[in-house]
């Protein structure tokens, strides 16, 4: 696994955004977090786009927190829940990428590199 890629990733790609279709050519073996799963699977507004998403989906390795990512989950979201607004959500997905210790590619900037430091980075522009 060479990285995660973030919910914010897996939207530009179904909405054909050129640089994220230009990027996804790359040669990275990638994964998203069964909580980005279920974020995409929710924002689908109909059977056709819930399939859409799927083919999407399909593409990457599917990967589940451990109970460990649950407790630095949670330990992340009463440390910045008040300071920076950060939800569970963001604190599921960057648990998986804290433990396997590859980079979380993301358009939340603000959030994951405070979760993750350099781990989180921005695929294009």
């Amino acid at each position: 696994m060479d990285a995660i890629v973030d919910t914010t990733v897996i939207v530009h790609l179904l909405r054909r955004y050129k640089p994220a279709l230009a990027w996804f050519k790359a040669d990275l073996i990638c994964g998203v977090t069964s909580t980005t799963w279920m974020e995409v699977m929710a924002g689908a507004t109909s059977k056709a786009s819930q399939a859409h998403s799927r083919e999407m989906l399909v593409q990457f390795d599917l990967l589940y927190p451990t109970a460990d990512d649950q407790r630095w989950a949670m330990a992340q979201l009463e440390r910045f829940q008040f300071s920076h607004h950060i939800g569970k959500e963001d604190c599921l997905i960057a648990s998986v990428a804290h433990r396997l210790q590859v980079p979380l590619y993301t358009h939340n900037l603000k959030n994951m590199q405070l979760l993750l430091g350099g781990l989180a980075l921005q695929p294009y522009p």
